[in-house]
């Protein structure tokens, strides 16, 4: 079982930064498939990013990005504290979410929200004009 807490999130102007943060339990975090999505008022749940071994015989991580925030987003983890993070630049006010961190335990990259697990409570994005 793993369980995951999101921090980071409040509200920006557009053109700011955020950084989320998304702590989890689980004694192979290493392994896990992290990612990240975001809901916004009215829209249906919506992937971000996410970041994951290949496989279970992947050694190399790698990651993915929607193209709504390719080049701003940047996802990626620190083992040793069991935390993944997306870093949020240059923000828009269609940024404007909830967003949840994701884990699966078995690595893959994945879009689906249906192929993680384990989710967060979600913290609250919101970007001003």
């Amino acid at each position: 079982q793993a369980q995951l807490v999101e921090s980071g999130g409040g509200l920006v102007q557009a053109g700011g930064s955020l950084r989320l943060s998304c702590a989890a339990s689980g004694r192979t975090f290493s392994r896990y498939a992290m990612a990240w999505f975001r809901q916004a008022p009215g829209k249906e749940r919506a992937f971000v990013a996410a970041h994951s071994l290949t496989g279970t015989g992947g050694s190399i991580y790698y990651a993915d990005y929607a193209d709504s925030v390719k080049g701003r987003f940047t996802i990626s983890r620190d083992n040793g504290k069991n935390t993944v993070y997306l870093q949020m630049n240059n923000l828009k006010p269609e940024d404007t979410a909830v967003y949840y961190c994701a884990a699966r335990k078995t690595p893959a990259l994945f879009r689906s929200s249906t192929a993680y697990e384990y989710w967060g409570q979600g913290t609250q994005v919101t970007v001003s004009t």
